[in-house]
C-alpha cells in the first residue's frame, strides 16, 4: 500500500463524535467528491467521483452516524445509492451541510469552528488529496476542479499556519505543499498521528543519511586536497634536489625537505611531530611553501 493510501485507510478508522464536525466532513466530500444524481428508473444517489474506496466507507459512516442511514457502496466501490423512499435522507444531508444547486464551496457557516475545519481538511485529504512516498520527497496535494475550491482550502491551511500554493495542472486547480513540516502539521490537524510518527522516523533517517553523506564528503575531499597537496610538494622537493641541492639549503629548510620524502602521506601537524624540535603546523607550512617559491624559481630561471 502507498503511503498516502496509509494515511487515508487511518483516517477512514478515525472516530469523530461531534455531530457539527461530522457535518463539515460530510459537506467536503459530498461538494468536492460527490454529486447528487437521478438514475434512469428516477432513484436518487450519491456519486462520489473517486476511484479509491476510502471516500464511500467515510462518507457511509457519516450518513450512519448522521441520518441513522446506512448507504451501501455501489459495484464499483467508489458510489453510495439510497432507495426511493430514503429520498428524505438526502435532503437532510442538504440542509444539514447547507447546500444550495450548483454549489462548489462548502458554506463558510459549515466550518466556522476550528474544530470543523479540522473535519473539512481531513474530508478534503480523503475525497480529493494524496501525498507522495517520504522516502523519495515531500510533496502533498488537493487537486481540486476549480479556482475557488482551491483558494478556500489555501485560506483554511492558514489559519493553522500551513503555507500552501496553487498551481493549474491541465483542468484542474492543485493545492500543493513541498515542505516536510508543514505536511507533518497538516497530518497532525487532521488527525493521522500514526502515519505523522512514520513520517518522522523517515525524515530523521534521511536527515541523518544526509549528514553523513555530507561528512564522507567533507573528509574525502579533504584527504584528496592533502594528498595532492602532498604530491607537489615532494615535486618540487625532488625538483631542488636535481637542480640546487639539499646542501645549499638553510638548515630548517634541509630539515623540512628530508621529513617530506621520508614520510610523504603524513600531515602537516604530523610532520611538524618528527622534527627536532618540534615545529607547529603554521611552521611546517611556512616551510615548505618557501620550497615551493624555490622550485619555481628554479623552474623560471632554467627555461
Amino acid at each position: 500500500m502507498s503511503f498516502s493510501g496509509e494515511v487515508k485507510e487511518e483516517l477512514v478508522r478515525l472516530e469523530n463524535d461531534a455531530r457539527h464536525c461530522q457535518i463539515a466532513e460530510l459537506a467536503v466530500i459530498l461538494v468536492y467528491a460527490g454529486a447528487i444524481k437521478t438514475d434512469a428508473s428516477g432513484r436518487p444517489y450519491i456519486e462520489l467521483q473517486s476511484d479509491a474506496p476510502y471516500v464511500a466507507s467515510r462518507c457511509g459512516m457519516l450518513f450512519d452516524r448522521l441520518f441513522h442511514t446506512a448507504l451501501p457502496a455501489g459495484p464499483n466501490g467508489s458510489s453510495l445509492s439510497l432507495s426511493k423512499n430514503d429520498i428524505c435522507v438526502i435532503k437532510k444531508a442538504l440542509e444539514a451541510i447547507k447546500y444550495k444547486e450548483g454549489d462548489r464551496l462548502v458554506h463558510p457557516l459549515v466550518i466556522k469552528s476550528l474544530c470543523c475545519k479540522r473535519a473539512f481538511l481531513r474530508g478534503a485529504f480523503l475525497s480529493v488529496g494524496s501525498i507522495s512516498n517520504p522516502e523519495k520527497g515531500y510533496h502533498l496535494e488537493f487537486v481540486c476542479s476549480d479556482a475557488a475550491q482551491a483558494e478556500q482550502l489555501v485560506e483554511t491551511l492558514l489559519f493553522y499556519e500551513i503555507r500552501a500554493k496553487i498551481v493549474v495542472r491541465k483542468k484542474y486547480h492543485v493545492v500543493y505543499i513541498k515542505e516536510s513540516e508543514e505536511i507533518v502539521e497538516l497530518l497532525n490537524v487532521i488527525g493521522a498521528h500514526i502515519s505523522l510518527m512514520n513520517l518522522e522516523n523517515l525524515r530523521i533517517l534521511k536527515d541523518m543519511r544526509n549528514a553523513v553523506n555530507r561528512r564522507v564528503n567533507c573528509e574525502t575531499a579533504n584527504i584528496t586536497k592533502t594528498v595532492n597537496a602532498a604530491s607537489k610538494q615532494i615535486d618540487d622537493i625532488l625538483y631542488i634536489k636535481e637542480h640546487y641541492g639539499f646542501d645549499n639549503l638553510a638548515d630548517n629548510l634541509r630539515m623540512m625537505a628530508e621529513l617530506r620524502l621520508e614520510y610523504p602521506d603524513a600531515s602537516l601537524k604530523e610532520l611538524g611531530g618528527y622534527a627536532t624540535p618540534a615545529v607547529g603546523k603554521s611552521g611546517v607550512n611556512h616551510r615548505l611553501r618557501k620550497l615551493c617559491e624555490l622550485a619555481e624559481k628554479l623552474r623560471g630561471e632554467l627555461v
